[in-house]
């Protein structure tokens, strides 16, 4: 049986280097598609989701350092930054915003390819038995929701702040836990059908509280499936407490 090559994203303002790789890289048995700015990335990809991004840092509007920041805090993607900025200084602060690896060009397609494949099989190793132990270790313990106070309680009974906007993505998902919800559809629940309402707002929302989580070191119940949205895992009651 074949393994399967991960999907391929890549934002580039360089026209011709974009078309370039994305034609070097479908030749090689991926599945790519690629865009010109980070607008057009996140209006895109809760619609073709990616294992891999492959992003520029000096893109127009949103550059590649702010897509990498966000990028580590919605999903398991691998992410790859290819720029013509050989600084030291911009090579560890893309790394330890969560980039995997950090190319300098002009890249070697070659060697992309090979980097490509390293990587994803550094993250298929990664995503094995350990996230399922702890999803069961998570699901045995009881989360609470404090509707008056707006927190999310853990079963260890330590407390996590959320904003108004945490809060109702979080209780729309914890009514239903075990049920995934896609985007669209919490978009939708939670801004009552908005028509100028952008999808980029679910990700942004998750995205503070994932970091506001980590800063307290609290694993939150939320977790990302691949293609299909959010879902609540574990049990958990909402109430209103004095």
């Amino acid at each position: 049986m074949t393994a399967r090559k991960p999907a391929i994203s890549i934002i580039e303002d360089n026209s011709d280097l974009l078309d370039e790789l994305i034609f070097f890289l479908q030749q090689r048995g991926y599945s790519v598609w690629g865009v010109s700015s980070a607008e057009q990335f996140w209006k895109k990809l809760h619609r073709s989701p990616a294992d891999i991004v492959m992003v520029d840092l000096g893109l127009p509007g949103e550059d590649g350092f702010s897509v990498v920041d966000y990028l580590k805090d919605i999903g398991k993607m691998g992410v790859i930054i290819a720029t013509a900025r050989g600084h030291q200084q911009d090579k560890l602060r893309g790394l330890n915003l969560g980039a995997d690896l950090y190319l300098v060009k002009p890249v070697n397609f070659v060697e992309l390819a090979t980097a490509i494949d390293g990587l994803w099989r550094r993250m298929q190793q990664e995503s094995e038995p350990a996230s399922t132990a702890q999803t069961v270790r998570e699901a045995s313990g009881e989360w609470q929701l404090d509707a008056s106070r707006q927190r999310l309680i853990t079963p260890n009974g330590d407390d996590l702040a959320l904003s108004t906007q945490e809060y109702s993505l979080v209780s729309t998902l914890a009514r239903s836990a075990g049920e995934v919800f896609t985007k669209e559809t919490l978009l939708d629940l939670m801004f009552c059908y908005e028509e100028q309402s952008d999808i980029h707002r679910i990700d942004v929302i998750l995205s503070r509280l994932r970091k506001k989580a980590k800063q307290e070191n609290i694993n939150l119940p939320l977790r990302s499936i691949f293609g299909k949205g959010l879902v609540f895992v574990g049990n958990v009651e909402e109430r209103v407490m004095g």
